[in-house]
């Protein structure tokens, strides 16, 4: 492989590496949102394999967000986990019932929820300390 092919993984590996947790966050929020994108996209186009292939990838996201909360946060990481709880049957449904727009309901909501995790992460500058909810 050349070093052309290789540095766009590259790339993404040293923004991984440099990243605050809260970052990290967000990176994952935009992963789970755009395999939803192409899952809804391989549903209404009948390819049945490739759309569970990428929801299966987004609900991995969405599990392990859930996983990593540190729930001694209290109140916030237990209404995350409420919500990651919601996002995950929602896709189960939207699998059984190939319904495109369950995904994107939950694409929404995770919209919304990586624009939170992303102005914390503003606010709190360049340290996106581990004093957060991971």
């Amino acid at each position: 492989m050349s070093n052309v092919a290789a540095s766009p993984q590259a790339y993404r590996n040293s923004a991984v590496l440099a990243a605050s947790p809260v970052q990290l966050v967000v990176m994952l929020y935009d992963g789970a949102r755009r395999f939803l994108r192409q899952a809804a996209v391989a549903m209404r186009a009948g390819e049945i394999e490739r759309g569970h292939t990428t929801l299966r990838r987004a609900e991995m996201i969405v599990a392990h967000l859930d996983a990593t909360l540190d729930m001694e946060q209290g109140d916030v990481a237990e209404h995350l986990h409420s919500i990651y709880l919601f996002c995950l049957r929602h896709l189960n449904e939207a699998r059984y019932a190939q319904d495109a727009g369950k995904l994107e309901e939950v694409d929404q909501l995770l919209g919304e929820l990586r624009e939170a995790w992303a102005e914390v992460g503003g606010t709190a500058g360049g340290a996106g300390g581990r004093d957060g909810l991971l």
